[in-house]
């Protein structure tokens, strides 16, 4: 394997899954038992969004071995659950701080600007 496609290198953790297009109804309870058919789960993660409240369609599913991972992987991608088709990698790794979108413009901003001696 080429070491840049090794996730290892990357700084992946191939026993932890992202797991996309999440029916909005479904639990974090209910996700952990789909999952736990293939392996250990150490760690299930909802993502919620803060200001509803509800299910944001995709989660993050940590496994106790790589190979209950890949178990997962090959058997829940393109699984239909209640009408939705679910999505599964391998997570990426937390980006830093600083590479997060945010609201701040800095000074992209446009608009008049007053020491402009033009």
């Amino acid at each position: 394997m080429h070491p840049s496609s090794d996730p290892q290198s990357a700084g992946q953790d191939p026993s932890k899954l992202y797991i996309g297009n999440l029916p909005y109804t479904m639990g974090e309870e209910e996700l952990r038992d789909l999952c736990a058919q293939h392996g250990e789960v150490e760690e299930c993660k909802l993502i919620m969004d803060f200001r509803t409240g509800r299910s944001k369609g995709f989660a993050f599913v940590k496994f106790a071995t790589v190979e209950a991972a890949e178990a997962a992987m090959a058997a829940i991608n393109e699984q239909e659950v209640q009408g939705r088709k679910l999505f599964v990698k391998v997570a990426l790794p937390p980006r830093p701080r600083e590479e997060r979108r945010s609201f701040d413009r800095g000074d992209r901003r446009g608009g008049y600007d007053r020491s402009r001696q033009d």
